[in-house]
C-alpha cells in the first residue's frame, strides 16, 4: 500500500486502484470537496508523474480518454486547483510522492495498461440526486430524469417554454462549458432531433454559467453525473444505461476465456523479453527490473 497525505488530501493505492480524498481544509476547491472520496481504478490510469518545484511540486494523474465521464463532459475545462487528478505536493513529502509514482507505474506495467482510449466509462460518476443552479436556472438529476427551472431574471425565450423535464431515453448528450472572457459558459442537455442551439441565454435547453464560481463547478458536477448514464461516445447508438448501472459497470469484470497453459507461458516470455528490453533501455534500473521480474513471476506462479 502506497499512502501519500498532505494537506489538499490523501491518495492511497492498493495495487488495483488509487482512491482519492479531498482535503477539508478552506484551499481545497469546492468541487474536489463536492464531488468527494472516489477511487480511480488501475485500468482507467494512461500515466502519473510528480512535477516538481520549489514549494515541493504536483502529483498529477492522467486518465485515458473516455474512462471518466466528468473529463469527457467539461473537455479539459476544469481550472488545475478544481481537477480531482491533481494534488498539491509539500516540500517534506516529495519522497513520498516519488514512491506513490513509481508504485503505480510499476502496476502498470505489470499489468500492461494501454494508454489509449476507452469504449466505456471505467468510472461511474458523480452521486446522484444532485442538483445545480447557474444564472438564470436550476438543474436537478435524479438517476433517471432531469428537471430545469428557470429564475426571475431568465430570458423571455426560457420563461415561455416553461420547466424542461428530460428522461435519459430523451437526451442525445450533455454539453458543458465555462465561460471565457466576455463569453456565457453554459450547461446544455441535447434532446434527440433539437434544432441547432441558439446562444446560452435564449436557448431553453441551456442555464448560463458566468465565470468559474462555486456554482460553475456544482453543474459540472451535474452534468458528469448525467453523462455518466448516457451512451459511451464510443457506442453509436446504444441505448442509455438503466438507473444505477453506471455505478456498477466499471466495478464489473470483463469475462474473459481462460487461458491455455500454452498460452500462459508465452505471455510469460513475452512480459519477461519486455522487462528486459525496458532495463536495456535505461527505463527501469536493475533495482526495478529485479522486481518487477520477481512481481511477475509470482503472479503467474500464483495463477493471479
Amino acid at each position: 500500500m502506497a499512502e501519500l497525505m498532505v494537506r489538499d488530501g490523501t491518495w492511497s493505492f492498493d495495487g488495483e486502484a488509487v482512491r482519492i480524498v479531498p482535503g477539508r481544509e478552506r484551499g481545497v476547491h469546492k468541487l474536489r470537496q463536492d464531488l468527494g472520496e472516489f477511487a480511480v481504478p488501475l485500468a482507467a490510469i494512461a500515466g502519473i508523474a510528480h512535477e516538481p518545484s520549489r514549494k515541493g511540486g504536483r502529483l498529477r494523474i492522467r486518465l485515458r480518454d473516455g474512462a471518466d465521464p466528468l473529463l469527457q463532459v467539461t473537455g479539459g475545462g476544469l481550472p488545475d486547483d478544481a481537477s480531482p487528478y491533481q494534488m498539491a505536493v509539500d516540500a517534506g513529502r516529495v519522497d513520498v510522492a516519488e514512491y506513490f509514482v513509481d508504485a503505480v507505474r510499476q502496476a502498470l506495467l505489470l499489468e500492461q495498461i494501454p494508454d489509449g482510449p476507452c469504449d466505456r466509462y471505467l468510472l461511474p460518476g458523480p452521486s446522484v440526486p444532485r442538483s445545480a443552479g447557474g444564472v438564470d436556472g436550476i438543474a436537478s438529476f435524479d438517476g433517471e430524469r432531469v428537471r430545469v427551472d428557470w429564475r426571475w431574471n431568465t430570458s423571455e425565450t426560457k420563461r415561455h417554454s416553461g420547466p424542461r423535464d428530460y428522461t435519459l431515453t430523451d437526451l442525445e448528450a450533455v454539453e458543458w462549458r465555462p465561460a471565457m472572457g466576455l463569453e456565457s459558459g453554459y450547461l446544455r442537455f441535447r434532446p434527440h432531433g433539437a434544432p441547432e442551439p441558439v446562444k446560452p441565454e435564449h436557448d431553453p435547453n441551456s442555464i448560463e454559467l458566468w465565470g468559474f464560481k462555486k456554482e460553475s463547478g456544482t453543474t459540472a458536477l451535474l452534468a458528469a453525473a448525467v453523462t455518466a448514464r448516457l451512451p459511451h461516445p464510443s457506442a453509436g447508438s446504444a441505448k442509455p444505461l438503466p438507473s444505477g448501472a453506471a455505478a456498477r459497470t466499471p466495478a464489473a469484470a470483463e469475462p474473459t476465456a481462460a487461458a491455455a497453459p500454452g498460452d500462459d507461458h508465452d505471455t510469460l516470455l513475452r512480459r519477461l523479453r519486455e522487462l528486459g528490453e525496458l532495463r536495456r533501455d535505461g527505463v527501469l534500473t536493475e533495482e526495478e527490473f529485479t522486481a518487477t521480474k520477481a512481481a511477475v513471476l509470482q503472479r503467474f506462479h500464483t495463477g493471479g
